[in-house]
């Protein structure tokens, strides 16, 4: 898909929109999105869209006793939201039909077979690090076009339509084949940036550093008192760090620098910022002890609350996934990522902030009606604030927070994107388009941040296997264009 400059500004524009519209009050929300194209058509078969008449309060037609098959990633946010929310609030409309719940962390393991087989869950929650590729998954017509879903009343309001009530840009950022059409719904509203104890900082004097130079120095007085300064888990979270590596190189250069990444442009990975970003990552990775390259996320993150580590590259959920570990003296904050001079064309402010968390349907499922219900019961402002409540993360419904007490955390993350205002870094989409070229990704991070490698050889390398990447024609390439 290609869009006019007009429409790219519109677009931007819409972004700028959506600060306000999140967190009610004086609290203010922002989402940046991007738009992306490939192949394949998902409509459903008349027999899986057949059920009962439609109407104002049944909009797709549900039929009243037919079942439903939810799958859930039993990550950082459980699966409970669901179990004892979203699940109830569908029942409630059909007390008829039977839910079948499985929470997993195995999506791909799992379904892969099923989605093979044509036997598929209806309601998917395709997250994880063992994710469905959903690129595969649209060119193979296996999932739904969501747009009724969008086009559809709310259930709040029934004289606005669900799209009306979410935030912009939540909608392109699912967007997906040629032409694009939105088959992944993004539910959470997901900040990134480094989390830290603040009680501790605030014991300690210490203040999160606002550029690379500021990180070293509070380092080394971190490291004075016996604390392991910075840490991430090398065996199955390096995604977290390369995270911080691609924001701080948008920071350096804007967000053209992950555009060109995600577009497979020649030279993309060898550009001086993301030279300059490796580079001072990797110095902070001097500060790590090598074992943390076999720890799982889950290890270091509670190291990070028996007081052994004091800064985590992490997004907004690590609240909630550490709930049980964390001790009542330990209050979750987070800081954006530094800077790495008064050159950077974003400043300190700036954080990465988008929808994410995917949800899909299969176009084949058994109860494609009631899958389309049950994105829409998501949607609703009772099923998002009750999953606020229960994950301590924001969703992207519109004025869902009203009447809620925020968690240390969140408000935390609230500041940080009422310090960031415009200044977003929006996301690249590789890591779910090109599996190979993401999976390399995690292992070149690594290697620079344990010492393996310099930052020339890492973008060298990442530059190869993009190019590999970007040369096989059995790989289906896709199109950012926002």
């Amino acid at each position: 898909m290609t869009n006019t400059p007009r429409e790219i500004t519109r677009r931007q524009m819409m972004h700028r929109i959506g600060l306000a519209a999140l967190v009610a009050g004086p609290a203010a929300g922002l989402l940046s999105a991007c738009a992306t194209s490939g192949g394949g058509s998902s409509e459903p078969t008349p027999s899986a869209a057949a059920g009962a008449a439609k109407s104002e309060t049944n909009p797709f037609g549900v039929k009243a006793d037919a079942p439903l098959e939810v799958v859930i990633f039993k990550g950082g946010y459980s699966d409970e939201y669901a179990t004892q929310s979203h699940e109830p609030l569908y029942v409630k409309e059909f007390p008829k039909a039977k839910i079948t719940h499985q929470g997993i962390q195995t999506i791909a393991q799992t379904l892969t077979p099923r989605f093979a087989s044509g036997d598929v869950p209806d309601v998917v929650n395709n997250s994880g690090t063992d994710n469905l590729d959903t690129g595969s998954l649209v060119a193979a017509g296996q999932l739904l076009d969501l747009t009724p879903l969008f086009e559809a009343p709310s259930i709040d309001d029934p004289s606005k339509k669900v799209k009306d009530t979410i935030v912009p840009g939540t909608i392109e950022s699912g967007l997906a084949g040629d032409p694009a059409k939105p088959y992944i719904l993004n539910y959470v509203f997901t900040a990134y940036g480094l989390w830290y104890d603040a009680k501790l900082f605030e014991k300690e004097g210490w203040t999160p550093p606002k550029t690379f130079d500021e990180f070293k120095t509070l380092a080394d007085q971190i490291k004075a008192k016996g604390m392991t300064p910075y840490a991430y888990a090398g065996k199955n979270a390096s995604y977290y760090q390369y995270w911080m590596i691609l924001i701080t190189a948008a920071k350096i250069a804007g967000n053209q620098v992950l555009i060109d990444i995600d577009n497979l442009v020649d030279g993309a990975w060898t550009n001086d910022a993301v030279k300059q970003a490796a580079a001072a990552w990797a110095e902070i990775g001097k500060y790590m002890d090598k074992s943390y390259e076999g720890l799982i996320h889950t290890q270091v993150q509670t190291q990070q609350n028996q007081g052994k580590v004091a800064l985590y590259p992490s997004g907004s959920w690590l609240e909630s996934e550490q709930a049980k570990d964390t001790p009542a003296t330990f209050e979750y904050a987070m800081a954006a990522t530094p800077s790495v001079g008064a050159s950077d064309a974003m400043p300190y402010g700036a954080i990465r902030a988008v929808a994410s968390e995917p949800f899909v349907l299969a176009a084949k499922g058994k109860n494609v009606n009631g899958g389309l219900e049950y994105m829409r019961v998501m949607l609703s402002k009772e099923a998002a604030k009750s999953f606020t409540e229960k994950t301590k993360s924001l969703t992207v419904v519109v004025g869902a927070t009203e009447g809620l007490t925020l968690s240390p955390g969140v408000e935390s993350v609230v500041a940080a994107q009422n310090a960031a205002g415009a200044n977003v870094v929006t996301w690249s989409n590789f890591e779910q388009w090109y599996k190979e070229l993401e999976t390399e990704l995690r292992k070149q991070t690594n290697a620079l941040m344990f010492g393996r490698i310099t930052a020339d050889q890492f973008c060298a390398n990442m530059q190869k296997a993009a190019d590999k990447t970007k040369a096989d024609s059995s790989i289906t390439k896709q199109k950012r264009t926002a």
